[in-house]
């Protein structure tokens, strides 16, 4: 349960379900497994469900080999070597198998660092379309999510973080980053489970 556990703005506005990578990389039999991912995958697999034409997938793409990258990403992939692809394969990249069924109508968007709004169009995309509201699930809660909840709110998107579908490798971090969400962006960050948004953000077409 999170801290209140509502919408204090109410029903999300145009918003799409920005889902922060669920890949096979991550669930298992690699040194970056999120052992909670199996945990929360029901919900994020109900909220896709609910509104898959409005979900879009992050990937996370490793470098294709070690001491590829710029800066200290080169250092980053000396460190985790075994996670490139040329070690990794590049199956392991993909969805999971319970998320890659949605595709399409939902859509994938690859990224090489943390932020899926770097160095990308995505924001513009979004804007274009008329989005107001980023429903933010997935993993990393203390890595690649921090990056997304913090390039949403830069760009003025209202955010809606699922607490119960989000998922790390450290519950100290994760605990710590869940405090900073709900404590520190109060204006810019609601936090609710899943039953709540899907209550507010029904299977119907609106939205």
């Amino acid at each position: 349960m999170t801290k209140g556990d509502e919408l204090h703005y109410g029903a999300p506005r145009n918003a799409v379900h920005l889902c922060v990578d669920m890949q096979r990389m991550f669930a298992g039999g690699t040194d970056w497994t999120m052992p909670w991912l199996p945990r929360v995958l029901p919900n994020v697999v109900a909220i896709t469900s609910a509104h898959p034409e409005r979900t879009i997938f992050t990937r996370f793409i490793p470098a294709q080999s070690p001491g590829q990258g710029a800066g200290t990403w080169r250092r980053y992939y000396e460190r985790w070597s075994s996670m490139t692809i040329d070690r990794l394969g590049p199956e392991m990249v993909d969805l999971v198998q319970e998320l890659a069924r949605f595709v399409p109508p939902a859509r994938t968007f690859d990224k090489y660092v943390y932020s899926p709004w770097t160095g990308s169009g995505l924001h513009a995309q979004l804007r274009e379309a008329g989005v107001e509201t980023v429903i933010v699930t997935g993993g990393e809660t203390d890595v690649c999510v921090l990056a997304t909840v913090l390039g949403a709110v830069d760009w003025g998107f209202r955010v809606i973080l699922v607490a119960d579908a989000l998922c790390s490798s450290a519950d100290e971090t994760h605990d710590s980053m869940m405090k900073i969400y709900m404590n520190r962006f109060g204006q810019q960050v609601e936090c609710v489970t899943t039953e709540t948004l899907l209550a507010n953000w029904p299977a119907d077409g609106r939205g």
